[in-house]
């Protein structure tokens, strides 16, 4: 059921996260790369169409059916969808005036906004530990930017 932890499968959701991790770091240097001597709208564009063709093929070869997926589930997906791409078009931006290295750690404070959000709407719970973490990625963004 989705929300709920599988047996067997505390590790795996790590290694996809590494995984992620390592792709999205990949994707900003490439896109960096790429960027240059780009309309920086366009160079979201083109990423976007290589991400359509790939989701797309994944969720065919998987089996996937769009007629299983409700209405709520497909407003959400969508409104993040929009999200996503208002973020894209930002990060190439600011990927074109500025340098990687200090584009990418203002980029992910997103993780501590998305902690804020993930406890005032999602009600997830916020522990110290979390707190303290938070704290330490917003100074160390602030220390690798400076």
């Amino acid at each position: 059921m989705p929300g709920k932890k599988q047996a067997g499968c505390k590790a795996v959701w790590a290694f996809y996260a590494a995984l992620s991790a390592f792709f999205a770091a990949l994707t900003s240097v490439l896109g960096k790369i790429g960027v240059e001597n780009v309309n920086s709208h366009l160079a979201v564009a083109l990423r976007t169409l290589a991400v359509l063709g790939m989701a797309w093929a994944l969720a065919w070869i998987s089996g996937a059916r769009l007629a299983a997926v409700s209405r709520r589930s497909l407003l959400f997906l969508l409104l993040s969808g929009i999200t996503a791409g208002l973020s894209w078009l930002c990060y190439y931006r600011a990927l074109q005036l500025g340098e990687a290295s200090k584009v990418m750690p203002v980029d992910k404070l997103s993780l501590v906004i998305g902690i804020i959000l993930a406890y005032a709407v999602l009600k997830e719970p916020v522990t110290p530990k979390t707190i303290i973490g938070a704290g330490l990625i917003t100074i160390g963004t602030f220390v690798l930017i400076r």
